[in-house]
């Protein structure tokens, strides 16, 4: 069965994310998706979040035929890693191939997402040959420069990686703009996991200048302040 699923997204627990994960969870819902993976900046508390709101599951079941996958993007020293499938600790500023190895251990997938993008911290070429990565996104909805898409392309078929596509949204509308369109019967975050490894059709769609817009005015923002999450999650339950 082909699931449709965004393997990196933001929600406001992000520094830079505006969208409740309910907003996410309907917009992603009203494209077609079947689910996505969490992935806020050094941050896992969406997860709790949506695991206390009844969102997912401890299992790893889908709730509702939607399915969220936990994870992070964590900014390690040398540029941001996507931690899918499970949750990590605090690892900001850590060595990237240590934060591989955490992801490892506590039953993770490693995928770097946008690498070789110059402007957003995406792990560059030497770095990529020593870690002991999963998958490859080469498809990033939101690269600064479609060059970086190609440059990923080219590396993860030299390497023989896995490849993924994703929206990387901040905001409820960029959510599904790509994604990846997995192949399994087992819908459940390990049959996700299980399927990411063997290689998968991909849906690629940039953003709209509007949300790109959008994004890099949530970026400038996340320099100026960071969100009160516990109010914004309060007014948002209202």
């Amino acid at each position: 069965m082909p699931l449709n699923i965004d393997l990196h997204t933001h929600s406001f627990f992000s520094g830079d994310g505006v969208s409740s994960p309910e907003q996410l969870i309907a917009a992603a819902r009203r494209k077609g998706l079947h689910g996505f993976a969490i992935t806020d900046h050094n941050t896992c508390e969406a997860v709790d979040y949506m695991l206390e709101k009844g969102f997912m599951r401890e299992d790893g079941g889908a709730v509702d035929d939607f399915l969220i996958i936990p994870g992070v993007e964590v900014t390690t020293a040398e540029g941001h890693l996507l931690c899918i499938g499970a949750t990590l600790p605090y690892l900001k500023g850590r060595p990237a191939r240590e934060v591989c190895e955490i992801i490892h251990d506590r039953g993770g997938i490693a995928i770097p997402p946008h690498p070789y993008d110059l402007f957003r911290a995406g792990i560059r070429f030497q770095t990529l040959e020593t870690l002991a990565i999963d998958a490859l996104e080469v498809f990033n909805a939101a690269t600064t420069l479609r060059r970086y898409n190609r440059y990923a392309f080219k590396y993860a078929q030299v390497r023989g990686l896995p490849m993924t596509a994703a929206s990387d949204a901040h905001h409820e509308a960029a959510v599904g703009t790509a994604y990846t369109i997995v192949n399994t019967d087992d819908f459940s975050v390990k049959g996700v996991l299980a399927q990411i490894l063997r290689g998968n059709e991909l849906n690629q769609r940039y953003l709209t200048p509007k949300d790109s817009m959008r994004k890099t005015w949530s970026n400038w923002m996340r320099l100026k302040r960071r969100k009160r999450l516990p109010e914004a999650t309060a007014k948002f339950e209202e």
